[in-house]
């Protein structure tokens, strides 16, 4: 089992959304000088997590009344994307945590909230232990939660486990005795709890993943989370995740693309036929360099207006029409940064040329680890639902967030219209 690298220091509070952009950028421009070596030898980021969370950036969407910056969803999207540039497993290790931080804040108690958001602002790491393996699909959740006493007991598998390995808490997501879903919280020490690093994806190398064993852990009552609510109403609680994978995705995709502007304007050669003395020059090369940036220009914009959409979800209310526009608008944008992220990745070698390949310079790993990383959910479902919203007036969740653990409703036609036309 990995070492939590911890310390007694409380982790810095970050205050407004300026702040936490700016200590964003001072971090990636330090874990982009050891990205590739991480990625070849497969060295988990152990000392970089931790001055990741310390930094504050792990609690900048703990409510204000906690204690927390609660920044917007568009500056959530954007320190990630910074952070995924610099190394998209960095980028990827908060987002289970970063979940866990809003179905805290959906759906805890009072004081559930002061605990959770008061380890949080001291630096303390949530992971993950959401997904199984061998089941229908991901909302058939083997692990069970039963009574023990005044608490209960914990039994289950898991796997995809990202961050864990480097986490205080490991959250998991299980199913109570009345078969609802919910979230228990388990130190990262407790008796039962074994965590196995075991992560063989030729992506995303270095996301502390691995699986997770759990028998017989006991959970105190004050731990646990009625998880299933956040999906009985309208919430942004899906979207949320989504918006952090797309931004890990576009963050690929702009490393992809400063790494073949390097490559292109120092090694690459014209194609013969061109006539021309420099590889940049190539007229081919630029129209499809050009394409390239388009796509990550728009998937970049694209992801900030899923955040504003997601503010304005907030700001009202949680009123349902509300939801829904964001939770589409996320679809949009999870859509276009998996496209773009491969393309971009893929390029790279095309535009470059063959030299681009050698080991010395690893730069398969924007493609292995957008390849990996995209295969979260199945892109093409996120078209399915952005046209039969827009068409039919017809709301899936399923299809449009991650957890999905409620059926697909169709809106009655005044909804949809107000949310057409408000």
């Amino acid at each position: 089992m990995t070492s939590v690298i911890d310390t007694d220091q409380k982790a810095h509070i970050i205050r407004d959304d300026k702040e936490a952009i700016a200590i964003a950028h001072e971090l990636a421009a330090e874990f982009a000088k050891g990205d590739s070596e991480r990625d070849q030898n497969r060295r988990l980021p152990a000392e970089e997590v931790e001055k990741f969370s310390q930094s504050g950036l792990w609690g900048i969407t703990v409510p204000k009344e906690y204690g927390g910056a609660f920044v917007s969803s568009a500056t959530l999207a954007e320190v990630v994307k910074i952070i995924s540039e610099a190394d998209s497993s960095l980028g990827q290790i908060p987002q289970n945590h970063l979940y866990m931080v809003e179905a805290v804040r959906l759906d805890g108690t009072d004081e559930q909230k002061k605990f959770f958001f008061d380890l949080v602002l001291q630096g303390k790491r949530f992971g993950n232990a959401f997904s199984e393996i061998g089941t229908k699909s991901v909302n058939d959740v083997q692990t069970k939660l039963t009574p023990d006493g005044s608490d209960f007991a914990l039994n289950g598998r898991k796997y995809y486990s990202a961050g864990a390995l480097l986490a205080h808490w490991v959250p998991v997501i299980a199913s109570n005795p009345d078969g609802k879903t919910v979230v228990a919280f388990v130190e990262r020490d407790a008796e039962g709890l074994t965590l196995l690093d075991d992560w063989t994806s030729f992506g995303q190398r270095t996301t502390a993943s691995g699986t997770t064993i759990i028998e017989n852990v006991k959970v105190k009552a004050e731990h646990v989370i009625p998880h299933y609510l956040a999906f009985e109403r309208a919430t942004p609680m899906g979207a949320i995740a989504q918006i952090i994978q797309a931004a890990v995705d576009v963050g690929i995709a702009k490393a992809a693309v400063r790494d073949t502007i390097h490559f292109v304007r120092k090694h690459t050669r014209p194609w013969v036929d061109s006539n021309l003395e420099k590889g940049y020059e190539d007229p081919l090369t630029l129209y499809n360099l050009g394409n390239v940036q388009i796509q990550v220009h728009a998937s970049e914009a694209l992801l900030r207006r899923a955040g504003e959409f997601l503010d304005i979800a907030n700001e009202s209310g949680l009123e349902e029409p509300k939801v829904v526009e964001a939770s589409i608008a996320v679809a949009e944008a999870k859509a276009l940064a998996t496209e773009a992220a491969l393309l971009a990745t893929n390029k790279l070698f095309e535009l470059a040329g063959t030299k681009s390949t050698l080991e010395e310079f690893n730069y398969n790993r924007h493609w292995r680890n957008a390849r990996a990383h995209t295969l979260h959910d199945p892109v093409r479902w996120k078209y399915y639902a952005v046209g039969n919203y827009f068409l039919n007036g017809v709301y899936a969740p399923s299809l449009v967030v991650i957890a999905a653990f409620f059926t697909g409703v169709k809106l009655s036609e005044l909804t949809f219209a107000r949310m057409l036309y408000p």
